[in-house]
């Protein structure tokens, strides 16, 4: 079976906003986490959602999953301190509700450009090799830096992928990397597929579409609408 864990345990920084967590932010009416969990929700394959949200939130977030008829989500758990704490806590709700080698696909809450046929690359490719991280081509210039800031290196852009989500995984596999890595005091890791190539796990990726951005700044916020607007605009003029 398939299952998502998403992560919305963020207060959102960087985007400036004073009155929400950016994934409670609305698009015509619409907050994004929703945009988000839709995607899942509505994906044949997918059979259970794991939602990590900030604790103060979850009541509205319950709300929300009320109002949208969100079915599939089965377990909410509040945000850790970092990234990884909350990613955790969002596997170990599972713990035991679903079998060892379940397939559990890691996303952000505000990450709501996806599609239908990335889940079910991810799925497959996870399926059939053990890990499956979305990537997008790197497009400009990429170079090293040192310690002092300074350039040292020009690295060939086409051997470069920027890593996206979803980040999908055999569940017992990523849990047992998340219990040694809490074992061994570390926990602040990136993100999930940095743990699981860490752990010794070879990562294979799925080539995603490069409008599936993280909403972090509002630029993006900005980017997500004119998307948005874009398709559904494309319905009436064709």
């Amino acid at each position: 079976m398939n299952y998502a864990v998403i992560f919305a345990g963020g207060t959102g920084t960087r985007m400036n906003t004073k009155t929400r967590p950016k994934q409670f932010l609305t698009l015509h009416g619409k907050e994004i986490i929703i945009y988000t969990l839709e995607h899942f929700e509505n994906h044949p394959d997918i059979d259970g959602i794991s939602v990590v949200c900030i604790a103060e939130w979850i009541d509205y977030l319950k709300t929300l999953l009320d109002r949208y008829r969100i079915k599939k989500v089965k377990w909410i758990s509040p945000g850790g301190i970092t990234g990884q704490k909350s990613i955790y806590n969002g596997l170990n709700a599972m713990r035991g509700d679903i079998a060892d080698d379940s397939i559990v696909l890691i996303h952000d809450g505000v990450r709501p450009l996806i599609d239908e046929e990335l889940i079910s690359d991810n799925i497959r490719t996870a399926r059939e090799k053990g890990c499956a991280v979305t990537v997008v081509p790197a497009v400009e210039t990429v170079m090293l830096v040192d310690e002092n800031e300074q350039i040292v290196e020009s690295v060939d852009r086409n051997k470069c992928r920027v890593v996206r989500a979803p980040q999908s995984f055999i569940y017992q596999n990523l849990m047992d990397a998340h219990d040694k890595a809490r074992a061994a005091g570390i926990d602040n890791m990136i993100d999930s597929a940095t743990m699981m190539s860490e752990a010794g796990y070879t990562l294979y990726p799925v080539v995603g579409k490069p409008d599936n951005i993280k909403i972090t700044t509002p630029s993006d916020f900005y980017t997500f609408r004119a998307i948005v607007e874009a398709e559904e605009n494309s319905q009436i003029f064709g």
